[in-house]
């Protein structure tokens, strides 16, 4: 079963051009990751038209997720 979460998917594309960070907050596995890897990401791919390599998901609880991004910000940091 899916719960759509229209809400939330609203505020987000409302507020997706603002040029400001978006923090979603709440308990544990009440859908934060669901609501942004899946539902928003299919959002932005079949009504935004951006590509897929334009998107970077990944899960904090998830080391093979969490490494690439750390060695990314390496890289940034020693380039300053």
């Amino acid at each position: 079963m899916m719960f759509k979460r229209d809400l939330y998917l609203n505020e987000l594309i409302e507020k997706q051009n603002n040029h400001l960070i978006k923090v979603i907050t709440g308990i544990r596995r009440c859908g934060k990751s669901y609501l942004l890897n899946t539902i928003f990401y299919n959002h932005l791919i079949s009504k935004e038209n951006v590509s897929k390599e334009r998107i970077i998901k990944f899960a904090f609880d998830d080391e093979e997720d969490i490494k690439p991004l750390s060695d990314h910000c390496l890289v940034i940091l020693s380039e300053k």
